[in-house]
């Protein structure tokens, strides 16, 4: 079973997917206006805060989000944030409990892999669409086309150290259908016309 034609549309509807670490609920909203007015749509709120899974089910009303949940790192993790609303699944590894799992549920599912072996696991699983992480400190852009060569029906969302600046060399790897970046949105009060401009200059990134 293969789970990649889901998760593909989510990986190909934006260069960058906002990874989304977020203390306060109440600013779930203005931010996801500010990202999908921007250009992006596809939003990974990750699960570090206790907020987060308020704030999946408030950027789940702005019109135009893909709200996902990221940090999800057990079947408890997966339960609860396909309750909260998420649309897609994000992990930084891959075990067997999660992968399993979430493909039962059938929400699309990006597990982390830093290594061959993990690659391995999830093709064993039927998944060949990954999260590679941390990406800059797991050996870069090098390290990616290393790991991407034997595997030629593998692509994935390199994420962990990537910015505005090095997203285009990230995005010009064939193996590479998007990035996920950290950098879109501050810690504090949400600066509304900052993030939108921050967005939009994200959005429009070529390889």
């Amino acid at each position: 079973m293969s789970t990649h034609p889901a998760i593909d549309t989510i990986m190909r509807t934006s260069p960058v997917i906002p990874v989304l670490v977020i203390e306060d609920a109440a600013h779930a909203q203005p931010i996801a206006r500010a990202l999908v007015g921007g250009g992006l749509r596809v939003l990974e709120v990750t699960l570090r805060t206790p907020a987060a899974l308020d704030v999946i089910r408030e950027m789940s009303k702005v019109e135009g989000a893909i709200v996902g949940a990221g940090t999800v790192l057990n079947e408890a993790d997966l339960r609860e944030s396909i309750d909260a609303g998420a649309r897609f699944i994000v992990s930084p590894g891959l075990t067997e409990p999660l992968g399993k799992a979430a493909i039962a549920s059938g929400i699309p599912f990006l597990p982390g892999t830093a290594n061959a072996g993990d690659i391995m696991r999830g093709l064993d699983m039927g998944l060949t669409r990954f999260k590679f992480f941390p990406a800059e400190a797991s050996g870069g852009l090098k390290a990616l086309k290393a790991l991407a060569a034997p595997f030629d029906n593998v692509r994935f969302c390199p994420t962990g150290g990537i910015t505005q600046a090095t997203a285009p060399d990230w995005l010009a790897e064939a193996a590479v259908l998007c990035v996920g970046g950290s950098w879109l949105v501050g810690k504090g009060t949400p600066d509304g016309g900052a993030i939108e401009a921050a967005a939009r200059a994200a959005s429009a990134i070529k390889a």
